[in-house]
């Protein structure tokens, strides 16, 4: 099978396009037939080991694991025989966590994996790109306790978080201040916020306004710049370590002192977590939005462009 590898940590140019061998599934596994992958910042972050502390859990010197990407939606091909959930001709959707392997034609995954059968009005393009985003974005929003009338912001609302953190929240029955740039504004305000503001025209912590959640989904604020932007008892949430890396240990001493809050929870990968996200989409509650596609073979010029930081929503790499 075709699938990209890398040996050595570096920049996308260290990612190649090669021939190896397929695999095949365990007694628990479903074989998965790729037809649709993202490249996202977890896959960039795998590569160039950024920050260091992820060589602790994928290689020291080099990465363990040759092959990235942890979305997908396909077809299963074959499953082992203790596997009673899924079946052979099932169109299905997911995330591998923490295992990675979706940049290729086939992937294992396990049974109990965070897996999902496709809703039937989804194409693969569509349903690659709908659940890492979400089920980050829900990890984020209900570490914040987000409840119904409660004033929200999401900054970053342009990225693949964001875009899918703002329709969280307006499900939960948030009142959403969108924060974006200005290539982004139209397709955030799609999506049903209450207020959408240009980052690079305002800067919403001087406004004056003050909010009950800031749900940083790009990991470019500080608990110390919100501050007086939360309101008595408000919660700041960021997808980064922040500077110094200050959000963990920030979560910790908040949460025995002082009155707002710092947020830093371990993601929940989970097939429950599909399931919900699955139930959502057939509502027509929520939409992955996809920025560009790519093919397997142009995975490099994806990642470039992941890397510029200017994404809309999701990168796609369609596969065969």
């Amino acid at each position: 099978m075709r699938a990209v590898v890398y040996e050595k940590y570096g920049p996308p140019e260290v990612l190649r396009l090669a021939d190896i061998e397929q695999p095949t599934p365990k007694a628990d596994e479903v074989l998965v037939r790729v037809r649709a992958t993202t490249v996202n910042r977890t896959d960039c972050g795998f590569r160039k080991a950024d920050p260091f502390v992820v060589r602790f859990f994928s290689g020291l010197s080099r990465p363990r694991k040759r092959i990235l990407g942890t979305e997908l939606a396909g077809e299963i091909e074959a499953a082992g025989p203790a596997v009673r959930h899924f079946k052979v001709g099932d169109h299905v959707f997911g995330v591998n966590a923490n295992r990675f392997g979706t940049h290729a034609e086939y992937v294992c995954i396990p049974e109990d994996a965070p897996l999902a059968v496709m809703p039937d009005h989804l194409s693969f393009d569509g349903a690659a790109a709908m659940c890492d985003g979400a089920l980050l974005a829900m990890t984020y929003l209900k570490a914040a306790r987000v409840r119904p009338g409660q004033s929200v912001v999401i900054y970053g609302a342009s990225g693949s978080i964001g875009t899918a953190g703002v329709q969280l929240a307006k499900y939960l029955g948030a009142k959403v201040t969108a924060v974006c740039s200005t290539k982004g504004f139209d397709v955030v305000s799609s999506l049903g916020p209450e207020r959408v503001i240009d980052y690079a025209q305002q800067d919403f912590t001087a406004n004056g306004e003050t909010y009950d959640v800031i749900f940083d989904a790009v990991g470019k604020l500080s608990f110390g710049r919100c501050r007086d932007s939360l309101r008595p008892g408000g919660i700041y949430t960021s997808t980064d370590l922040g500077p110094f890396p200050q959000n963990p240990l920030l979560a910790l001493l908040t949460s025995v002192a002082g009155g707002k809050k710092v947020k830093f929870p371990l993601p929940r990968y989970a097939p429950e977590e599909v399931l919900f996200l699955k139930g959502l989409i057939e509502a027509g509650k929520y939409r992955a939005v996809i920025d560009r596609r790519y093919t397997l073979d142009q995975v490099v010029e994806a990642t470039r462009y992941v890397e510029t930081e200017q994404k809309i929503g999701n990168v796609l790499l369609t596969v065969g």
